[in-house]
């Protein structure tokens, strides 16, 4: 899978422990059958496969285990072949699973989960992607039901508060500009799936002089966002940070714990031709940038603050405009 360099790679490229910093990543895909899916994966990546269930593929490569499963947890467990069912029950069962697997598959999105990938590794992401799209892959703009996903899962440099503070205040400032930019979806805007931070909480994150220790960014924003549906997922992070803490706003058992954030804002658009992973991977990185550059996030979050205040230039000036404007005149774009 070679190709020329299209994915950006940020300054920051490197953990406290001097080791290069990883992201996985999630693509929820249609048009392939399972099997299809998993087959092709095989062969592109390459990789030796290993079935764990009925809709539950590991494929063993040379980056690490990458997964493949059909996105809905009551089709992965049905099993028609437990003995402990009776035999009649086992037999309409087997039956009944073709026209499942058929329904399923036009209606519950397909995963493929990467492992753990080095951001220098990334642009074998982009070639499967592009692979995916002539093998016939659909995305959201072919969803019947569910609305597509392209999730991202970058490492951080360190787990410092301060760092978090910085890469949650430069995603703040840029949330609108990454809808515009990713969310293509009406139907992820008309459910809970994909929403944005509490208002209190972007609040207090932007207010001057906020600092507070990890304990306390974990109280605030858990407070107001005791969810996994963000389009910055931090419940992920938290449950590697403090797990009991945690507990005492949030649980839910599908929370999986990783030194990561869950970026699971944009949509999966591959069956477009103008639609790349790099596009969303390269606008993640304007992100990394500013969060790392302290003197433009300030100047940055200054005036996103300003522009959440009742006054006639913000009734008459879009944030997206002044957003893109301040990142092409600055050359983060």
């Amino acid at each position: 899978m070679d190709c020329q360099p299209t994915c950006r790679l940020p300054d920051i490229r490197l953990t406290q422990s001097q080791q290069e910093r990883r992201v996985g990543v999630e693509i929820e895909i249609s048009g392939l059958g399972y099997t299809q899916l998993v087959q092709l994966l095989a062969n592109l990546l390459p990789g030796q496969v290993h079935e764990v269930s009925r809709y539950v593929t590991n494929i063993q490569t040379n980056f690490g285990e990458f997964g493949v499963e059909l996105d809905s947890a009551p089709i992965k467990e049905l099993n028609f072949e437990d003995e402990l069912l009776p035999e009649a029950i086992r037999e309409l069962g087997g039956q009944a699973l073709h026209l499942i697997d058929a329904a399923a598959e036009k209606i519950v999105p397909l995963e493929v989960v990467t492992p753990p990938m080095r951001l220098s590794d990334l642009e074998h992401i982009e070639a499967l992607c592009n692979q995916l799209r002539e093998a016939g892959a659909l995305g959201s703009r072919e969803a019947i039901y569910y609305a597509f996903g392209l999730q991202l899962n970058p490492e951080l440099p360190d787990l410092e508060a301060p760092t978090l503070v910085r890469y949650l205040q430069a995603f703040a400032v840029l949330y609108d500009w990454l809808k515009s930019r990713h969310q293509l979806d009406i139907s992820r805007k008309l459910t809970s799936y994909i929403e944005p931070w509490d208002s209190l909480f972007v609040d207090r994150l932007i207010e001057p002089g906020y600092a507070p220790d990890m304990r306390q960014l974990m109280k605030d924003y858990l407070r107001d966002n005791p969810t996994r549906n963000r389009a910055l997922d931090l419940l992920p992070l938290f449950a590697h940070l403090n797990r009991d803490l945690l507990a005492d706003y949030v649980s839910d058992p599908r929370v999986k714990s990783r030194p990561t954030l869950h970026y699971r804002l944009p949509d999966c658009d591959i069956d477009n031709p103008d639609w790349h992973f790099s596009t969303v991977w390269n606008d993640w990185v304007v992100l990394e940038q500013l969060a790392t550059h302290a003197s433009d996030l300030k100047e940055m979050v200054a005036a996103f603050r300003d522009s959440r205040r009742l006054s006639f230039h913000n009734l008459t000036h879009d944030w997206v405009e002044t957003c893109t404007h301040w990142l092409q005149t600055k050359g983060y774009v």
